[in-house]
């Protein structure tokens, strides 16, 4: 008899709490139609028998979590008294694991988590809820480094404010909107609306610094968020001309998700290879 994973997996992310359950796709999906959308392996590890989706994009959304990871980590080995180096690599390991957390319940996991015993799927688990919240958590750590890089007295206090508010009660945001549940409170599009203002300071911050300046560092920080706006808009592109139904239906999977992992891949091995050999603290004057 099949068991899934869903008992397990959900004690670890607090699954008990059920609520998120009461939000059901749009139009509702069975497990049958669920599975039937995209590729699938059924692997039996025992007396229990798994159902792994998507596997490619599971090893890229999963190679994403590892490349960040990896790259906060060699920014931690160097960041001697360096706050702006400290803050990239808690921002780097937070993505990582932003998305791995992801990776398991978009991806690899997400049949087991969403659907398998269920007469519909749920649209989302606890699991996707963690990984919003790390991701925001993410980008406002960068704000942070950004703040100890290119910014000093009252600046670089608002940015921090900022960051710490912003990420606080986003995290209560999205905790509240799992527990009620309202279905936009816990969504990737609440995700881009709270991140946006940040990348966009980002832009204005650099561009302006290198307007004036010329400094090779705001250079490469301006090519970072440039580099993650073109990324997003390629993925909301692909998502939007339907490239992956069309493609699935002639047998091929490639999906709106690997373009953007792939995207952010590159992504952070330029911030692992560039970024961080520019980077240094704005001292004060």
């Amino acid at each position: 008899m099949k068991k899934n994973l869903i008992g397990i997996l959900g004690l670890l992310l607090l699954s008990s709490c059920g609520r998120l359950d009461l939000i059901p796709y749009s139009p509702a999906q069975t497990p049958e139609d669920f599975l039937a959308a995209q590729p699938t392996i059924d692997l039996a590890l025992g007396p229990i028998d798994i159902t792994l989706i998507q596997p490619t994009s599971t090893v890229l959304v999963y190679g994403l979590g590892l490349v960040a990871i990896g790259a906060g980590a060699r920014f931690w080995r160097r960041r001697g008294h360096q706050k702006s180096h400290l803050w990239w690599a808690i921002a780097l390991v937070l993505w990582g694991a932003g998305a791995l957390v992801a990776g398991t319940s978009y991806q690899a996991l997400g049949y087991e988590l969403k659907c398998a015993g269920r007469a519909l799927c749920t649209w989302t688990s606890w699991w996707e809820v963690v990984y919003l919240i790390l991701s925001v958590a993410s980008i406002d750590a960068m704000m942070l480094a950004v703040a100890y890089a290119c910014t000093a007295g009252r600046w670089r206090k608002a940015l921090a404010i900022y960051a710490i508010l912003n990420a606080a009660l986003y995290a209560g945001t999205v905790l509240i909107g799992a527990l009620i549940p309202v279905k936009f409170m816990v969504s990737f599009e609440l995700l881009i609306v709270v991140a946006a203002p940040s990348i966009l300071a980002f832009l204005i911050i650099n561009g302006w610094r290198y307007a004036g300046r010329k400094d090779a560092m705001d250079l490469v920080l301006l090519g970072t968020w440039i580099g993650l706006a073109l990324i997003l808009g390629l993925y909301f592109l692909y998502a939007v001309m339907g490239f992956t139904q069309t493609l699935w239906a002639r047998g091929f999977w490639f999906s709106d998700n690997d373009v953007l992992h792939i995207g952010l891949i590159i992504w952070m091995i330029y911030i692992d290879r560039v970024v961080a050999h520019r980077i240094t603290d704005l001292q004060r004057t």
